[in-house]
């Protein structure tokens, strides 16, 4: 049996329909535990991923990594699981390692495709600069998903949904407040990114970017020093420092290309890169490049969506 944990507090995120997708193609049987009051019928749409149980534990609030930790493992012992799978997020990445130590069990950490034929899995290093492999010996093993490596799949129909009690215990956190990012599509899960930096001049000329943004269906980034000088907030900082993010497509104009920045936006798929500085180091880890003054370029590329998406209809 294969376990997958998600946090369905705000509904079911594309990284969760990721982990479900991804535990199917392992093979077996794929239960989820989940915390939280999420409706019966919307986990019950998890079965369309592969899901054959969700196992709901909704005196769990999801803030307390210890006791997300008691959780799963409660978990697993109930459905017999030898593969356990979080989305390599903020909370897998607190719980996973110490499930880990828990259930003295091998883990996998930021895999990004599936199991070779040696039970070894590809996982990124050093930032995303290299791939290594992993392989765990151990009766339990943990694997934890990088974001948009693979493409949720619907196989099936609904799932069946029980209420689970883990007798986690109570949280150890107290969350005073709670700020979240303003946008329509969350950083980490966006397919299409389009980014800027100080290139921009100004935080009044950000219009282009979200211009094409809005062309393209895709979510807003910015470069470190953008954000510490308050152009944009800073749940747009991409980069080591900031949100890491692995989109089909990111498209970044006047950043120069440190090796922060490029350490969280470098397992993009596609990256194009606009900058009048020819020299940039950005172009030599970009797919694309277009050595060009943004105020033009932009404008132009928008158009360019437009008419493309015009003629789609």
């Amino acid at each position: 049996m294969n376990l997958v944990y998600i946090n369905s507090a705000n509904g079911l995120s594309k990284a969760a329909l990721e982990t479900v997708t991804y535990a199917k193609k392992l093979g077996a049987d794929v239960a989820v535990v989940t915390n939280g009051n999420a409706a019966a019928e919307l986990l019950a749409t998890l079965g369309a991923y592969g899901a054959s149980t969700v196992l709901q534990d909704a005196g769990v609030d999801g803030q307390d990594p210890s006791q997300l930790v008691k959780l799963v493992a409660a978990a697993a012992a109930k459905v017999g699981a030898s593969t356990i799978i979080f989305s390599h997020d903020l909370i897998g990445k607190a719980v996973a390692p110490r499930l880990s130590v828990r259930l003295k069990a091998g883990l996998v950490a930021g895999a990004v495709a599936l199991p070779e034929a040696d039970g070894s899995t590809k996982v990124n290093v050093f930032s995303g600069k290299a791939f290594g492999f992993v392989k765990v010996n151990s009766a339990v093993r943990i694997i934890s998903l990088l974001p948009n490596s693979i493409q949720p799949e619907q196989t099936g129909g609904n799932c069946s949904t029980e209420a689970f009690d883990s007798q986690a215990g109570s949280s150890a956190i107290t969350i005073k407040a709670t700020k979240k990012p303003e946008g329509a599509i969350p950083l980490p899960e966006a397919e299409l990114v389009v980014s800027a930096g100080r290139g921009l001049k100004g935080p009044e000329n950000w219009g282009m970017v979200e211009d094409l943004a809005a062309a393209l269906g895709a979510a807003t980034a910015c470069s470190r020093p953008v954000a510490d000088i308050g152009w944009r907030p800073h749940h747009e900082h991409v980069g080591q420092t900031g949100v890491a993010i692995r989109p089909n497509l990111y498209i970044a104009a006047g950043i120069s290309g440190a090796i922060q920045h490029l350490a969280g936006v470098n397992g993009s798929k596609v990256i194009v890169v606009i900058n009048t500085d020819a020299e940039a180091p950005f172009f030599k880890a970009a797919d694309y490049g277009i050595v060009g003054d943004a105020f033009e370029v932009l404008p132009r590329f928008t158009a360019a969506v437009q008419r493309f998406r015009a003629a789609q209809h």
